[in-house]
């Protein structure tokens, strides 16, 4: 049986719905040699009979689609498991509020084909109203603060698979891990995908890097994403031995 160039992997919970938005621009895709494995990660939302109706009611019964269940461990325990049922060359993670242009594989595959040197290819992306024009790849740089989403797509034999303790930042810790390998990423200078915020089941959310900076306790008070972001760093640096 041939092995398919990419895999495409879905963590999910609680996501059925926005799911498919995602899987269209999966089936549109210019490139089409791949698989998608879906995790679901304990989901209660009847997850298994939404995507059966939605597979009859849409075209997705010609995708090419593998779902695993597992009980509730969290996105990169999800991740993970994807990983180990894949077998692409390439392998790729989405979350389930990500729409992908529809070149995005094909350019992505064609960045790491070309360069070899290169471990994993990204984009610039577009967040909601908000465009994350990124830059050329800098080790400096990702060592500061991280700029690299979690879907680029990496070559197989380079993924060092994600630590599922890591609760926030994820990507930044796996290209932080790669890094320390030797492993760098290679930048497509076009926004690939757009990501639609999500409700409150997601994961999904932004503020402008100013409310980060702001000194909210000397003014008396407390705000929990911020609090949650400098707690999160904090664990990222100490994790790699890094000193800002």
């Amino acid at each position: 049986m041939k092995k398919p160039k990419i895999s495409i992997i879905i963590p999910v919970y609680n996501h059925a719905r926005e799911l498919f938005n995602c899987l269209e621009s999966v089936l549109w895709q210019s490139f089409q040699d791949f698989e998608v494995i879906v995790v679901d990660d304990g989901s209660q939302d009847n997850f298994l009979n939404a995507v059966e109706k939605q597979r009859q009611k849409f075209e997705f019964q010609n995708l090419s689609l593998k779902i695993i269940q597992q009980e509730n461990r969290g996105s990169n325990a999800a991740r993970n498991s994807g990983f180990q049922k894949s077998n692409g060359e390439y392998v790729i993670f989405l979350d389930a509020d990500i729409m992908m242009k529809k070149d995005m594989l094909e350019k992505m595959l064609k960045a790491l084909e070309e360069n070899r040197g290169a471990s994993y290819a990204y984009s610039s992306f577009k967040f909601g109203f908000k465009t994350f024009k990124l830059w050329k790849f800098d080790a400096e740089k990702l060592r500061q603060m991280p700029y690299i989403h979690t879907s680029s797509l990496i070559r197989r034999e380079h993924f060092a698979g994600f630590d599922e303790k890591i609760k926030k930042f994820q990507d930044w810790d796996l290209w932080l891990g790669m890094l320390m390998k030797g492993y760098k990423g290679i930048w497509i200078s076009e926004n690939l995908f757009k990501i639609k915020p999500r409700n409150r089941y997601g994961i999904s959310f932004w503020l402008p890097s100013f409310f980060y900076k702001i000194p909210w306790q000397k003014f008396g008070v407390r705000i929990k994403e911020v609090e949650k972001y400098k707690e999160a760093t904090e664990i990222i640096k100490k994790k790699h031995h890094i000193r800002i």
